[in-house]
């Protein structure tokens, strides 16, 4: 059983404007910014791994975009490991929310690879990118252990789509899933479902926290047991007919 202490943050922690030129205004190098350099401070510290979502400005210095990017921050304080959201969301739903993420936010162009922490090989993942089981397919194939997905789902979908997702990506990779998630009204147009939650390798719910009607801060703790993750993975071994279809 190996266990150990990390904090995960939701997609992206540090604001959500109240219009896409706010948000870009409020946009700082990672270098540069007083929420990070505080949080990596923070790790240092107390020796505690942290991982939080943060909107960034372009390589392209000429570009309206900005890049919705998770970090790892290391018990040194330092930024380890870095990955960019590949896949933005854009949403109409009749009569609901109206969303285009790619109107503000650039893509990410790489896949991103599982890096070494103290609770084991972990794959690195940003809210709409749960809908596409291809990413972490890929990082179960270089052996990762504990997927991440800290997100800010809309209530609507996420009563519909949420945990099914989770469950979904957890027993397919037989992976912990571990996802923070924004919680709560951000302005007058913009609500987030929360229900942050930790599912263990067969698909149960290990820990989970309020929703958006929830007013009270809440913390959560759970236990990531890689003792399971390989019993799982060698009772109930997945094997791909890669003879018969392409490996995605």
């Amino acid at each position: 059983m190996a266990l150990a202490a990390i904090a995960t943050r939701s997609s992206p922690l540090t604001y959500i404007g109240h219009t896409p030129a706010e948000t870009r205004s409020l946009c700082k190098p990672v270098s540069q910014s007083p929420f990070l350099l505080g949080l990596r401070q923070e790790a240092k510290t107390h020796r505690l791994p942290i991982s939080v979502g943060v909107h960034e400005p372009s390589s392209d210095p000429s570009s309206p975009r900005i890049k919705n990017t998770l970090l790892w921050i290391n018990e040194e304080g330092e930024i380890a490991h870095r990955y960019q959201k590949l896949h933005l969301f854009d949403l109409e739903i009749e009569g609901g929310p109206v969303m285009k993420e790619s109107a503000v936010i650039e893509p990410g162009m790489q896949l991103p690879v599982p890096f070494e922490s103290a609770v084991g090989r972990l794959g690195s993942m940003i809210c709409f990118d749960l809908r596409f089981p291809e990413i972490s397919l890929a990082l179960k194939r270089q052996g990762c252990d504990v997927l991440l997905y800290p997100s800010a789902f809309t209530p609507q979908t996420g009563k519909a789509h949420w945990l099914p997702l989770l469950r979904a990506r957890a027993i397919e990779c037989q992976a912990y899933v571990v996802a923070a998630a924004q919680v709560g009204p951000h302005n007058e147009k913009r609500t987030s479902y929360g229900h942050s939650i930790v599912i263990d390798p067969w698909g149960e719910v290990v820990s989970e926290l309020g929703g958006e009607k929830n007013d009270e801060p809440e913390v959560m703790f759970a236990e990531i047991d890689l003792g399971k993750v390989e019993k799982v993975r060698k009772e109930m071994p997945l094997l791909r007919r890669t003879d018969v279809y392409s490996e995605v």
